[in-house]
């Protein structure tokens, strides 16, 4: 059975997953390595990161800061729970494949493949969510250990705590944010490069298309976006200061 239907799919199939694994990996290996090198969403927002921690430690209250860590929080929380229930969706798709055969088979604009072909892109993207719903549930507990630095950074009437102390735990604790966010962001990748996996249900070279405008798009959003400028100019503006 798994020989027949393997045989069932076409070259240019795997030649999709193939793509679709070197693009997302390779973006991923390359978003990292340039983040390093250059100002990017990343870079520049872990020194935004380390400027709130050090403002943190001058505040007695913290009740901001911890509204902050919990809105931050929920965004991941809202896609944790549109995860599971996208993937509650596509496992229920698996037994009626057939069904779903039929009734893409009757579209004008859907390539006609076979039904294992077609499952190969349900399983597809059974994957992707599966990543996704296991980078956002560890960016909510990331964000769960940020509340409690919070809570216990130590006060500015603390003799105790040197500058240098203060300075590492503002340098940590913001690490730890930098994790979360990390976590954030690869979950969000996930979502966007399933997006693409849409336009292989018309043809696979769109799908390759797609795949390769999503790395496109999230190039330009990580590091030339308005956004990423404007806080760069910030972050600049600060070291000048």
């Amino acid at each position: 059975m798994l020989v027949e239907a393997t045989s069932n799919i076409a070259l240019i199939n795997l030649l999709c997953v193939v793509w679709f694994l070197v693009a997302w990996v390779g973006y991923s290996y390359f978003a990292k390595t340039m983040a390093k090198r250059t100002m990017s969403l990343s870079s520049v927002l872990h020194i935004h990161r380390e400027d709130w921690m050090r403002s943190l430690l001058q505040r007695d209250m913290r009740v901001s800061d911890a509204a902050l860590v919990a809105n931050l929080e929920r965004h991941v929380t809202f896609f944790a729970s549109t995860t599971i229930l996208i993937l509650a969706g596509l496992l229920a798709v698996i037994p009626n494949i057939g069904l779903l055969h039929k009734l893409l088979s009757g579209l004008p604009i859907i390539e006609q493949v076979s039904e294992a072909e077609l499952q190969l892109r349900i399983v597809l993207l059974v994957c992707v969510f599966v990543y996704a719903f296991f980078t956002f549930t560890w960016s909510m507990r990331q964000y769960g250990f940020c509340s409690i630095l919070v809570g216990a950074a130590p006060l500015p009437d603390d003799k105790s705590e040197t500058a240098i102390t203060r300075e590492t735990y503002a340098r940590h604790a913001a690490k730890v944010i930098d994790q979360a966010g990390h976590s954030y962001n690869y979950g969000l990748r996930a979502y966007y490069f399933a997006m693409s996996v849409l336009a292989w249900f018309i043809h696979p070279w769109l799908f390759i298309g797609a795949v390769t405008l999503v790395v496109a798009i999230l190039y330009r959003r990580e590091f030339y976006s308005k956004p990423v400028k404007a806080m760069i100019e910030i972050a600049k503006h600060k070291v000048e200061n």
